[in-house]
């Protein structure tokens, strides 16, 4: 029910959730891009591009800030000799990783295959148990072409090829193994339950925040996919329980579930304090320990953003698609009390995802608001209509369309900055939102810089103030 000026009107809530599927194109930012975040959350590893000389150009200008840093990742550029298989590639991959291990002495090698290798059917998968017998380190291989994948999920290629080498070992789900368990850490801080491992790629200190909220609901994570070392990677088998903190890894959760027969938390993501909490809740359920203090801990992080829910309360927003984080942001944003128009995505796996789908339901039902479409791998052209009609106050989107965007009157945030902030749990619910509301804050400035510009020309105007 809806009131405006003395005028009741009755509107019937659409409580289902709509899907749609429009090109099937990705117009999303190249996926071995992934290569930036991930060579410095996996400390001693090396990452191996092979592609042509634009993925090259590509990786150059998308890292070139970090040349300084010295990172961990080279180019391995293919030539019309190797493309024409008139070269042998498997003696030069040989060559260059024994370049790799004499410059760099990785724990491990990641070969990162491109759209190329893809096309001309180069056999990594072949080559690379053989290479890693000859020089005596691991190599790994993960598809991260643009041709099967969206922007984030290189990521998800990577770990679950990293999960392939996670030792293997099965748990009594009766017996609380204290194996894991660091010597800081007192076995009395944690109840008796099944070892649990997080699988996702964060910052060490965002990490190390899941880790104390987990601590204080007495759960004990007995490991993160991927870990800072290669011997650190954790244990899975039968018994162990896993939980993504992206929803990007939907092939990553499929492996853990379906190779090492582990046990697959479907919960929603901790981003913003709703999910966070959420999440938490899931976890704590499924481990059958009961969740203490959360709602006091959630009220207590919308309280210190006020100021930013304030300014977002009954502003509109429109997602056009790029990193697969789409869903959660929606979910939060209507928490804050925004209007989402619309969700692109460019890949939805509906199973990995439930627990996020059923979350953004329930917002919508307690806000009495429609449920947003959720359109898939959606057309750029057609999106852009529907956002002339809409006229949303803010659009979510890829670096390629933010300019024209702007240029015809509609503020955006590039979808890649969280991709790259720090967006998950309760700590971190503030830079969500500052992240958010930048646009809309600068739009605001601009307004009142507008309006004392206006007055003070009409004081010039005025003949009276001339006089002074």
């Amino acid at each position: 029910m809806y009131k405006i000026e003395n005028l009741t009107i009755s509107v019937q809530i659409s409580e289902t959730l709509t899907f749609e599927c429009e090109t099937g194109n990705y117009h999303t930012f190249c996926p071995i891009s992934c290569v930036a975040w991930l060579y410095t959350k996996i400390e001693d590893s090396f990452f191996l591009v092979i592609g042509t000389k634009t993925c090259g150009y590509f990786l150059q200008n998308a890292l070139g800030v970090m040349i300084f840093a010295e990172p961990r990742y080279a180019m391995a550029e293919l030539e019309e000799g190797d493309i024409s298989a008139y070269l042998n590639d498997y003696e030069e991959l040989k060559r260059l990783c024994i370049q790799i291990q004499k410059d760099r002495n990785p724990s491990f090698i990641i070969w990162v295959g491109t759209c190329t290798t893809e096309i001309i059917k180069m056999d990594l998968e072949g080559m690379a148990p053989k290479l890693e017998y000859e020089i005596g380190i691991p190599i790994l291989v993960a598809r991260a072409n643009g041709l099967d994948y969206a922007f984030t999920q290189g990521e998800d290629t990577v770990l679950a090829a990293m999960a392939h080498r996670c030792p293997e070992q099965e748990f009594d789900s009766r017996e609380r193994k204290h194996s894991t368990l660091k010597t800081t850490d007192l076995v009395e801080d944690y109840k008796k339950h099944p070892p649990l491992v997080l699988f996702g790629s964060l910052p060490s200190n965002v990490a190390s925040q899941l880790n104390i909220e987990l601590r204080q609901q007495s759960i004990q994570v007995a490991g993160w996919l991927p870990a800072q070392k290669y011997k650190d990677l954790p244990s899975l088998g039968k018994g162990v329980y896993v939980c993504g903190v992206n929803p990007f890894l939907s092939r990553t959760a499929t492996t853990l579930l379906r190779r090492d027969n582990c046990e697959l938390i479907v919960a929603p993501f901790p981003i913003g304090p709703d999910g966070t909490r959420a999440w938490i809740e899931k976890i704590c359920s499924v481990l059958e320990i009961e969740p203490q203090g959360l709602e006091q801990r959630e009220e207590q992080i919308w309280q210190s953003c006020k100021d930013y829910l304030d300014l977002v309360q009954g502003k509109s927003v429109f997602f056009m698609g790029d990193n697969l984080l789409e869903v959660s942001l929606a979910r939060l944003l209507i928490r804050c009390g925004m209007i989402v128009y619309e969700i692109g995505i460019p890949y939805m796996d509906k199973r990995y995802q439930a627990a996020e789908l059923a979350l953004l339901r329930d917002s919508c039902r307690k806000r009495c608001i429609p449920i947003p479409r959720i359109v898939e791998k959606p057309d750029n052209s057609n999106q852009i209509r529907r956002m002339r009609e809409l006229q949303p106050d803010l659009a979510i989107t890829g670096m390629a369309h933010a300019n024209p965007l702007e240029a015809r009157g509609i503020s955006t945030k590039w979808s890649i900055e969280f991709t790259f902030a720090q967006i998950h749990g309760f700590s971190n619910a503030r830079d969500v939102l500052e992240l958010i509301t930048r646009p809309l804050r600068r739009n605001e400035n601009l307004e009142n810089l507008d309006r004392a510009t206006l007055v003070r020309i009409n004081k010039q105007e005025d003949p009276s103030e001339r006089q002074h």
